[in-house]
């Protein structure tokens, strides 16, 4: 069944909803350059594959309309367009029309969700009419007595009439839009046969099947909708770092705090400490520590001071900022990072799954047997009621539960197994597109490694000298300096009673023991001395005076399991590569470690993605496995993304699972899951068409009754249900191992 928008009426007559006109929709549009304009319109009714086919088919016939974009998670249209004399289309009716309500969509949008509380209650509704209506039915088809059955129809009638009109409204609130979708059709003759039949006393009525597909086909459309919301929070979560305003200073020295969006290039805006930088720009006074980990991905602070270009989403960690910003809040990295978001999820969101593609074929086959059967029938008897009852029954048997199940009962066991192994699945979908893949790229810092920093030449180090410096890092959270005091745990304590111990932000500590001055930071600060590296690591230096004592070597710690998944990956003959925001050292080293052949360091947000959609350009499904800010993007443009527990909130939204533990071979387990899982789908669909091909002749024949219909069409779901149980029960005899692709595939 398709489920298509509800209603074909105007978008002022939508309640509570703003009609974009279109002088609003050209004010809110983004300048593309070269004349072309994009903008961005919240579409609250897009449900399915088919909603995306036709908003953007409409929209690509609106004069001046370049692309249109359908993001079904977010439930959002990109629309490219080029204006006469600068006027935009009018989307919104043209939206209108099709029966699709519009508005401009905003980044903080209501937190409600409507459409959600719509669906519940229709379910809520329909569930209780079914589940009464099956128990009158037992006693009807047990053989009441006349009386007691007319009464009992009576009171089914009753109990459907709500049923019908109120859950039924989410398929048709019109009859052309039920007609020209095809939906409802066997819940509404059903109905309305039945209600013919109780009139005229005869002895079957058929509420209860109408009801009980009422009700199933509103929990796939409600448990499909609170799939997509899971899915639309990584964009939400992106967007809410955004601060809603800044601190502007004037030309007098006054500060003023103004709405984000009226902040433009030029202005000096002040950033405190604890505050996130609200649009790219440029250090003009000041010096502090950043967390840059939105931008690159790494865990260690950096130093901002005047010159330094910050962009916006950085959190200032120490001291006051003042900068002169260079861009609008719609044009600064934190902008950018979420149009990616949203053009990765729409990319993603154009998948459509197995039963999608399904459903697409089987609604106007099934429709239009029904429809032969019946005019066959009223053509060979010139019975109408008798065509009427064996069209429903062929619209009945071959309702799509065995085939909407199928998919989404497998999902769910796997989804439930894998939980059980502390892997969460947040995106059923994923399980068919994990079977695809053909290509691995994996973040570094907080994937591959745990992102905390280790000293590695602790045994190298004179006791006293790691005891002194473990002394001076206890004042400080830096890195570096929890890896110092934590290597010294336990040790002596510190020959040297200091006087004072003081951190400079970006630099290091300094303590005074009397005259002697002690500095633990890095080498250009701290010593006199040049710069010392050691291989690839990161270096501190303490000094004495500005002489150098001793040279403290870090690396991030490998993550349990990293070695054993890149050995695995490549044995199931997939290509394996590592994408990191770090230096180029600290890549290369675990690279090494890891024998991994290719990787890319230095990488920005967008390069990330752009490295993605050139390998999806050449033909390859790539599964992307990060963790931070950086890799939001990277994650929802990969075919398939997997995060750890330790990620980012935004990082573990953007991901279709997330393992909780600390080893990589979770990856492992989920590729199994996936394997079996997909082995499982196609046994059902093989099942479902099976059922269909051998019931529907008898169905056509006359030889089934509407009652018999429904047992048969439950027994089919059964089946299908019984069926997906075994991913459990089979899952180990897979040994340790997912199956292999095929060799051609993973050499492309």
């Amino acid at each position: 069944m398709s489920c298509c928008p509800d209603i074909a009426v105007p978008v002022a007559e939508k309640a509570g909803r703003k009609t974009a006109r279109a002088e609003e929709i050209r004010l809110a549009s983004r300048d593309l350059g070269d004349g072309l304009r994009q903008t961005i319109l919240t579409l609250p009714d897009v449900h399915c594959a088919a909603c995306i086919a036709a908003v953007e088919g409409t929209l690509g016939k609106t004069p001046g309309v370049e692309l249109a974009r359908v993001n079904l998670s977010t439930r959002r249209v990109t629309i490219n367009w080029r204006g006469n004399d600068g006027e935009s289309p009018d989307f919104a009716a043209a939206l209108a029309n099709i029966g699709y309500a519009s508005h401009l969509a905003s980044i903080e949008e209501d937190t409600q969700n409507p459409v959600l509380s719509s669906l519940l209650k229709a379910l809520a509704v329909a569930g209780f009419s079914a589940m009464n209506i099956m128990i009158l039915s037992v006693s009807v088809w047990s053989g009441a007595d006349p009386e007691t059955r007319h009464a009992f129809h009576m009171v089914s009638a009753a109990l459907a009439l709500p049923a019908v009109i109120y859950s039924g409204r989410i398929f048709y609130r019109s009859a052309w839009a039920a007609l020209r979708h095809g939906r409802g059709v066997g819940v509404l003759l059903a109905f309305a046969l039945s209600v013919y039949d109780t009139l005229h006393n005869a002895p079957y009525a058929y509420f209860d099947a109408s009801t009980s597909l009422l009700f199933v086909l509103l929990a796939g459309r409600t448990l499909d909708h609170l799939m997509r919301g899971r899915a639309r929070s990584a964009v939400g979560a992106l967007s809410r770092l955004a601060p809603r305003g800044s601190s502007v200073i004037r030309a007098d020295g006054t500060i003023d705090y103004v709405p984000l969006s009226e902040v433009k290039p030029g202005m000096h805006l002040l950033v405190t400490a604890g505050e996130r930088v609200p649009v790219d720009g440029v250090v003009v006074k000041g010096a502090s520590e950043l967390d840059c980990s939105l931008v690159s991905g790494e865990s260690r602070w950096k130093r901002a001071e005047p010159g330094s270009a910050l962009q916006a989403g950085v959190m200032n960690l120490a001291n006051p900022l003042t900068l002169i910003a260079t861009a609008s809040a719609d044009g600064s990295f934190l902008a950018e990072m979420t149009r990616m978001m949203e053009a990765a999820e729409s990319e993603r969101s154009s998948y459509r799954r197995i039963a999608d593609r399904a459903a697409g074929l089987y609604s106007p086959v099934v429709h239009g047997v029904a429809l032969l059967s019946m005019l066959a029938w009223l053509y060979g008897t010139g019975d109408l009621h008798k065509s009427v009852t064996i069209a429903i029954a062929v619209l009945i048997i071959t309702c799509p539960c065995a085939l909407g199940l199928a998919v989404p009962m497998v999902q769910v066991v796997a989804g439930r197994r894998l939980f059980e192994r502390g892997i969460m699945a947040r995106d059923g979908s994923a399980f068919e597109r994990l079977n695809e893949i053909d290509t691995v790229l994996l973040d570094k810092t907080g994937t591959l490694t745990l992102g905390d920093m280790r000293l590695v030449n602790a045994g190298d180090i004179q006791p006293r000298l790691l005891s002194l410096a473990a002394e001076m890092a206890r004042v400080s959270r830096q890195p570096a300096s929890v890896a110092i005091a934590a290597a010294s745990a336990g040790r002596q304590s510190s020959p040297v009673t200091f006087d004072s111990l003081k951190e400079t932000h970006g630099c290091g500590i300094v303590g005074r023991a009397g005259d002697a001055v002690y500095r633990l930071g890095r080498p250009s600060w701290a010593s006199f001395a040049p710069p010392i590296e050691i291989g690839t690591s990161s270096t501190t230096v303490l000094s004495k005076d500005g002489e150098t004592i001793a040279v403290f070597a870090f690396e991030d710690s490998i993550r349990p399991g990293a070695r054993e998944l890149v050995q695995t990956l490549r044995s199931a003959g997939l290509s394996v590569s590592m994408v990191s925001g770090d230096n180029h050292p600290a890549v290369s080293s675990v690279a090494r470690q890891l024998d991994i052949g290719e990787f890319s360091a230095e990488l920005l947000p967008g390069e990330k993605v752009e490295a993605i959609r050139s390998l999806s350009a050449a033909g390859r499904k790539v599964l992307m496995i990060g963790d931070g800010l950086n890799d939001a993007p990277a994650l929802a443009a990969a075919h398939v993304s997997i995060a750890p527990a330790s990620a980012t909130d935004i990082g573990r939204s953007a991901s279709d699972f997330v393992f909780l533990g600390h080893s990589l071979m979770a990856v492992r387990d989920i590729m199994q899951t996936a394997s079996r899982a997909d082995a499982l789908i196609r046994q059902n669909f093989g099942m479902a068409v099976a059922y269909n091909l051998v019931s529907v002749p008898f169905a056509i024949a006359g030889q089934v009754t509407p009652l018999a219909a429904a047992i048969a069409m439950s027994l089919s779901s059964i089946i299908v249900v019984g069926n997906a149980l075994r991913l459990g029960a089979r899952v180990g005899k897979y040994g340790r191992s997912f199956r292999a692709r095929e060799p051609a595939r993973a050499a492309k």
